[in-house]
């Protein structure tokens, strides 16, 4: 094994010799027997030592403690103070109460062997602690998600740069603060702001998810879908010291999850619903039917008389646009708590609720009819339709939608056969 170079710093004539005697009957290698502080920032750089070995009150401008503090700061290498009784004071405080940081004159081999070895010891045991934070801390600042570090009071330790590019915080400014005060989040399907996630994971000991719709509110105001989960830090006896938070935003997500939804229950070319949400509205309607003897509700199937001529006459780009027209004017027509749904082609269902009679269908039928009546322009073109309309109601108490729909249908038919543009009543 190498003799490790240790360099000493004394300008005691006597001393210094008798140092590197011990020294090197130890096993070790003196680079250099430095006098002043003056030379061995040079030294240290020149030589490399595996340790430094100063005298606390050197002559000079530079005294031993300043020193030791750029050796230690700046090259990373451990020091050892050589101190007499007299010149204890002059070694910092911070070093009196570390053990083997220095070592009074006069000193017999062993002590100095055991400083040296645990100094180097320690010096080591460092290197390697901060060389694995630094591992994971590139770990952590490579991750593509957010990473926040609370101490066990919830206030913030660190912050990755994904975390800051979220929430709009430098690590800086955040450093100290209460998590609430930088994360703040609001539940979106209840409205509330949701407190420190930090204190409610210590409490219950255990991870826990941001709820399903958690908005974030960045530093200037911006609302971002995020989601994750806080989990507890523990340490080695089991005690929390912390928690972390790892999370991501996911507004796209969640826009993409919106898409996918409106692509399953609304028509593409109109946004109405379509016939898998409406078949869903009917049902829950005559499961609310089944618990009130007083709830009537309708069912209007809606065919447009003469579209396939507007069709094959104008294009199917102005058919698309005339349907767009059609599905406003349906809109119109209704109250706020009706639906009308595209059910394909050029056939719209309307269910209206909690209506008094048969009649309240009817005068919705004659509404639409009107408005159909009035042309819509479209490319220059004042184009207008009618529409055969059949109409059912849960006066036979109903079970099934396809049951009212097919009713509605069979309607609609005899509709067109009186002559179309008009109504007809299931019976």
């Amino acid at each position: 094994m190498f003799a490790r170079k240790i360099l000493v710093v004394e300008d005691e004539k006597i001393l210094e010799s008798n140092i590197r005697k011990s020294l090197q009957k130890l096993g070790y290698s003196v680079s250099e027997i430095t006098k002043s502080g003056e030379e061995v920032i040079k030294k240290v750089a020149e030589t490399h030592p595996h340790l430094v070995l100063i005298d606390s009150c050197l002559v000079g401008e530079i005294d031993g403690v300043h020193v030791a503090d750029i050796i230690q700061n700046d090259f990373h290498v451990p020091v050892i103070y050589l101190t007499d009784c007299s010149e204890y004071k002059t070694v910092p405080k911070n070093q009196r109460n570390e053990p083997f940081s220095y070592i009074v004159k006069p000193f017999i081999e062993s002590d100095l062997h055991l400083a040296i070895e645990m100094a180097l010891y320690k010096h080591q045991t460092k290197k390697i602690l901060y060389e694995e934070k630094q591992r994971l801390m590139a770990i952590i600042n490579s991750m593509g998600c957010a990473v926040i570090v609370t101490y066990a009071n919830g206030c913030i330790q660190m912050m990755n740069p994904r975390a800051e590019l979220i929430t709009g915080w430098k690590e800086s400014e955040a450093f100290g603060k209460d998590l609430v005060e930088v994360v703040n989040l609001v539940d979106k399907d209840v409205g509330e702001r949701i407190e420190n996630l930090a204190t409610d994971v210590i409490e219950a000991g255990e991870v826990l998810n941001f709820p399903e719709n958690c908005t974030l509110i960045t530093k200037d105001g911006k609302e971002i879908s995020i989601g994750d989960n806080v989990a507890p830090i523990r340490d080695q006896n089991g005690n929390i010291t912390g928690v972390v938070l790892v999370f991501q935003d996911i507004t796209k997500r969640k826009q993409t999850e919106a898409q996918l939804m409106r692509n399953a229950f609304y028509d593409g070319l109109t946004e109405l619903p379509n016939r898998v949400l409406f078949l869903d509205r009917l049902r829950q309607t005559i499961e609310r039917s089944k618990r009130r003897n007083d709830y009537y509700f309708a069912v209007l199937f809606l065919d447009l008389d003469g579209f396939k001529e507007i069709n094959d006459r104008f294009g199917h780009g102005i058919g698309d646009d005339f349907l767009v027209a059609i599905a406003r004017r349906l809109e119109s027509c209704l109250r706020g708590g009706d639906t009308v749904a595209r059910f394909g082609g050029d056939e719209f269902t309307l269910l209206l609720e909690d209506i008094k009679d048969i009649t309240d269908a009817t005068n919705v039928a004659k509404r639409i009819q009107d408005s159909l009546r009035l042309p819509v322009n479209l490319n220059g073109y004042q184009l207008s339709t009618t529409a055969s309309i059949g109409i059912t109601w849960n006066f036979s108490n109903y079970e099934e939608p396809a049951t009212l729909l097919r009713d509605a249908d069979i309607a609609m038919y005899r509709a067109k056969r009186q002559g179309k543009a008009t109504y007809a009543i299931f019976s």
